[in-house]
């Protein structure tokens, strides 16, 4: 027997949107976060992975209310991020603008260690 269940109801944890740019020096991942408080957010960073994880929190709504569209995604997010090459961890630039989490990584000198 088929059995169904609601795609909200699946929808546990969920992945926003990012970018990944490299320069000859360094690596940068934008992350698309409108709407969550810094205080949500935690990042760690590895040599060739950037790990991403947070909620957001939606205000109280009217219990008597109807949602007709719910496209905006709430909850617990996770993204583990490959990077294109090995990055320094210390230091790591983190600015959040605009309801952009941009993470600024320098390239590990190979050549030196």
């Amino acid at each position: 027997m088929i059995q169904w269940t609601s795609a909200r109801a699946m929808q546990t944890v969920w992945r926003p949107p990012a970018d990944v740019y490299e320069t000859p020096t360094g690596v940068s991942v934008t992350i698309e976060l409108a709407g969550i408080e810094p205080a949500e957010v935690h990042v760690l960073c590895f040599e060739r992975t950037v790990v991403v994880e947070g909620r957001r929190r939606m205000p109280a709504l009217d219990v008597a209310g109807i949602y007709h569209t719910a496209e905006i995604r709430r909850g617990t997010f996770r993204l583990e991020i490959a990077l294109p090459t090995n990055v320094d961890t210390d230091p790591v630039d983190l600015r959040s603008e605009l309801g952009l989490l941009s993470i600024s990584l320098a390239k590990r000198d190979v050549e030196g260690g």
